[in-house]
């Protein structure tokens, strides 16, 4: 017998409990301690200090030394930690629950070593395949970005730890990261760019901003007034204090006036050889560093940094909370890309196992780089699981992809396999093997040519310490698959919409400085947004289960701010799975152009074989809109608009109409 059930589920997860606020007493507090503070005491608060990764105590006044560490996956610097599945993995499980108590986990892992400041997470769109640090961020899809992130923040936030968002903004390349003068138009920035970083501070209350590497129409990040002083400080109210990324400061003159409130790692600028006689000439005013201070102080108060020690010796470094939730998050961020029927194995079936990521744990490399306190290999959790393996009977499981050596920050990858690669699947195949791929990668590679003779594909991304473990448990069944991708996978690197414009043009030198202008030319038409006709290899959101579903129809009802949309989704299927239900949105008669659909709404979902699940999703008036040039803020247009329920961006199940 079918029986229905209901789900709820909101298109906007809010974890306000959990997010930092900071008040009118917290800002009096640190006026007061700003009023009694020293020049010196109040230049060295605003630079890093000891490693680059601590901030200057004043102890005369209470104020203690903090603490920062990387990064997005896990807890590091001089010290091992929970090693997390990485932040493309974290959005490809499309679950903000599971991400949010990742966030918990990463905020008492923090707690276990007395950190204040976790620098993550991090939420730069994947424009292309090819940046070297698409693997920390949350894919292509600003929206989707933008909830991960909310759940995230609002998990280390409630641990009294302090995420900081980064980096702000366009900084969506590694290649020569230092001197890219990214050019973007305003609606591009607000529709594509921006989003995460205001969800973040409006939503979440996150208490510190990262600038980024780059310049932005032509101002280094961590020195311009429009994205420090017009957006965050003024459209979006920010109340926490910004920081550099590390040596990416250049004007004292200019930090001063609209940069960066905390210089990292050290003052290469806001030292008291610079601004003492910038100070005396009048060239910039203590008022100014009154500001950057009072903003520093007020955030720390909000925090309690200055009321509690940071250390919390109850929670143990090995936490068996962060223990589950990396297992958790590995088994539901795995995506299934292709399977002829292979997979599930049988529990008795031979396998052998190769390639280079068959017996390590791969992570991407530089800041995201996380030393796990253990971790199981993708050969230790098959042994583990009872699987019988032989070095030669016919399911060959080959490991690929790339690692912290191939992909990592400050230097952009390829999109071909790393060398030799390929070539391990070519002598599987020519041994009559039928082959499962496992590729550990934080983005597309090109599978133009393996796609079609492989017999499976399993995407693991950088799965974290239990990776292994849930490879294995999804290979043999005892898991389903549920990842679901966050970014479209070309069939080559010219099919991205942004690639012909990806590589900075000719240099020219500005303050002394080399600039390599790299214009957003493709505008909003990032990822799935810009495909248009081209067939991507596989799209937006797709992702394959261990059983099928079958969509009903979309209805729809006026609900306060929008509507409440709901659809039935039945497990049609052999066995239990889960399913992730994408809600998009399309302007039939758009006044400006729009792409032809996107998410605006996402719920994931367990389905009992033979099951029906009533799904409920509310799509607010914001959801319509989009940023109009003129009047500088949002617009919905009266018409109008469809709305598709499907599977991926690519598998539109069921649709309805309504007017604005």
């Amino acid at each position: 017998m079918r029986k229905a059930y209901t789900l709820f589920a909101l298109s906007i997860l809010c974890f306000h409990l959990s997010a930092q606020v900071i008040t009118p007493e917290h800002q009096k507090r640190a006026a007061d301690l700003v009023g009694r503070m020293t020049l010196e005491e109040k230049i060295s608060l605003v630079s890093g200090y000891n490693d680059g990764f601590h901030t200057a105590p004043v102890p005369r006044l209470g104020i203690p030394e903090v603490r920062m560490a990387d990064g997005p996956q896990g807890v590091r610097n001089n010290t091992k930690s929970t090693l997390f599945a990485c932040g493309v993995a974290a959005a490809a499980s499309w679950n903000t629950e599971l991400v949010h108590q990742m966030g918990v986990a990463l905020g008492q892992d923090s707690r276990a070593r007395g950190v204040h400041i976790l620098l993550g997470p991090g939420v730069n769109i994947c424009r292309s395949p090819l940046c070297g640090r698409n693997f920390e961020y949350f894919g292509e899809d600003p929206f989707l970005a933008s909830e991960t992130a909310v759940a995230y923040i609002g998990g280390v936030q409630s641990q009294g730890v302090m995420a900081t968002i980064k980096h702000f903004a366009l900084n969506n390349q590694e290649y020569d990261r230092h001197h890219v003068n990214s050019v973007a138009d305003e609606r591009t920035m607000n529709e594509i760019y921006f989003p995460a970083f205001r969800a973040a501070v409006e939503r979440a209350g996150v208490g510190s901003v990262m600038t980024s590497y780059n310049l932005v129409n032509g101002v280094h990040s961590s020195e311009n007034k429009y994205l420090i002083v017009d957006n965050l400080r003024g459209k979006w109210n920010f109340k926490g204090f910004t920081m550099s990324d590390w040596t990416s400061t250049y004007s004292p003159v200019l930090l001063m006036q609209d940069g960066v409130d905390l210089e990292m790692p050290s003052g290469f600028c806001l030292n008291m050889e610079t601004l003492v006689p910038l100070l005396e000439r009048g060239v910039v005013t203590e008022a100014q560093l009154d500001g950057k201070v009072q903003r520093i102080l007020q955030t720390y108060i909000a925090f309690g940094f200055l009321d509690r020690p940071q250390l919390d010796s109850t929670i143990p470094e090995d936490n068996p909370y962060s223990r589950e939730v990396a297992y958790k998050l590995a088994c539901e961020s795995i995506v299934l890309l292709k399977n002829d029927g292979i997979l599930p194995l049988k529990k008795r079936q031979k396998v052998s196992l190769s390639g280079p990521a068959a017996d390590v744990v791969p992570c991407g490399g530089g800041s995201g780089s996380v030393d796990p306190l253990y971790a199981v290999s993708l050969k230790e959790g098959l042994l583990d699981i009872g699987s019988k393996m032989v070095e030669d009977a016919p399911v060959e499981i080959i490991a690929v992809g790339f690692d912290k050596t191939t992909e990592y920050e400050n230097a952009d990858r390829t999109f071909a396999l790393p060398d030799g690669q390929e070539s391990l699947v070519d002598k599987a195949l020519e041994r009559g093997h039928r082959v499962v791929l496992v590729v550990n990668a934080g983005g597309a590679v090109d599978l133009s040519r393996l796609e079609p003779k492989v017999n499976a594909i399993l995407w693991a991304w950088y799965p974290g310490q239990e990776g292994g473990k849930a490879l294995a448990e999804i290979i043999y069944g005892k898991v389903s698959p549920s990842g679901r991708l966050p970014v479209t996978f070309p069939r080559a690197v010219e099919d991205n919409p942004s690639q012909q414009f990806y590589y900075p043009s000719k240099p020219f030198t500005k303050r002394g400085h080399s600039v390599r202008p790299s214009v957003y030319e493709e505008g909003i038409f990032v990822g799935y947004r810009g495909y248009g006709k081209v067939q991507p290899l596989y799209p937006f959101g797709y992702g394959l289960d261990y059983t099928d579903f079958s969509y009903g129809p979309v209805s729809v009802v006026p609900a306060g701010d929008g509507f409440d949309v709901s659809l039935d989704v039945t497990n049609t299927g052999k066995r239990a799975g889960t399913e992730t239900v994408q809600l998009y949105v399309h302007e039939c008669e758009p006044s400006v152009p729009r792409p032809e659909r996107e998410l605006k709404a996402f719920a994931k979902v367990q389905i009992g074989k033979g099951m029906t699940v009533t799904v409920r999703l509310h799509l607010p008036r914001e959801a319509f809109a989009y940023y109009d040039t003129e009047s500088h803020g949002w617009k919905v247009n009266p018409g109008r608009f469809t709305l598709e329920a499907g599977s991926s961006s690519m598998d539109i199940r069921s649709r309805a109409e309504v007017n604005l």
